[in-house]
């Protein structure tokens, strides 16, 4: 019997553009009958927050983490061309304009593919964030299960 084919993302990137083609990797992947994951880690975790998280206890700096970083998907900002916030301004109307899908919906679609979206617990911790925070259906876990993933995969990407 065959084994299926595995993909294994580390998402490190909190860039709207780099998630993005991460995203499109994976349900690309998922579409040719691949396991895939993406491990979300540092930066690559604000891809996984909600727009509107639930009041939490946070301690000072975990309050100041909350604030800087992006909340969500669809505030990322850009790797290049930011431009103080036009950049993500743009390439979300180019998006709309060739009816490409957004980042929440590959999102969307890739809880619909099953693909495995992990919340590293280690970096969770040091921003102080919560999984109430986090989007529902995402696993947590550490690198050791990123690893014993990554270890048995045909593909294994860093973004």
């Amino acid at each position: 019997m065959e084994q299926k084919k595995s993909t294994n993302i580390i998402l490190f990137s909190g860039d709207y553009d780099k998630a993005m083609a991460a995203y499109i990797i994976a349900n690309g992947a998922a579409a040719y009958d691949h396991e895939v994951t993406i491990f979300h880690t540092f930066w690559g975790l604000n891809a996984l927050r909600k727009d509107h998280p639930p009041a939490v206890k946070k301690n000072m700096l975990e309050k100041m983490f909350a604030k800087m970083m992006p909340r969500g998907a669809d505030k990322l900002g850009l790797s290049n061309m930011n431009m103080a916030g036009m950049g993500p301004k743009m390439i979300k109307h180019v998006i709309k304009e060739h009816n490409s899908m957004t980042m929440p919906q590959l999102i969307e679609m890739a809880q619909e593919q099953e693909i495995n979206l992990v919340a590293c617990t280690m970096t969770m911790d040091l921003l102080g964030l919560k999984q109430e925070e986090l989007l529902d259906d995402v696993t947590y876990a550490g690198v050791a299960a990123y690893l014993a993933d990554a270890e048995n995969g045909q593909v294994n990407l860093f973004i």
